[in-house]
């Protein structure tokens, strides 16, 4: 059974940081590539950003571009996302996914599995 675990999530003033790291088990995800997206209240899911299967290849929303860093460890089976200059916008519940193959990573719709979310929120 596949099961994608997020965490690192919290309260956190605008300007600080925050790691996210999202724990993939039940098969080896080392060939796939994965995304972050993020969920505010009252609003649809939206790209955050996507890294391939080998990490060499990044994509990120233009809102979080020079700010937050995606990467990965796949010899662990995980993802994670370095959060930096935190603005109260980025407030939201944040998920990480792995995408089908040759699928677009910024496209809700191009990933198999989700994890449960982590909350996220940043205090102005």
């Amino acid at each position: 059974q596949v099961q994608l675990v997020e965490s690192g999530g919290g309260l956190v003033q605008a300007g600080g940081s925050l790691r996210l790291s999202c724990a993939a088990s039940g098969r080896t995800f080392s060939t796939y590539g994965m995304g972050w997206f993020r969920q505010a209240p009252g609003k649809e899911r939206e790209f955050v950003a996507a890294i391939d299967w080998s990490g060499t290849s990044t994509s990120y929303a233009d809102s979080v571009k020079g700010r937050l860093t995606i990467s990965r460890d796949s010899a662990k089976n995980m993802v994670h996302l370095q959060m930096n200059s935190l603005k109260p916008d980025d407030t939201a519940v944040y998920y990480c996914g792995v995408k089908r193959r040759g699928a677009a990573g910024h496209l809700t719709a191009s990933y198999a599995y989700w994890g449960q979310g982590t909350q996220v929120t940043v205090s102005s």
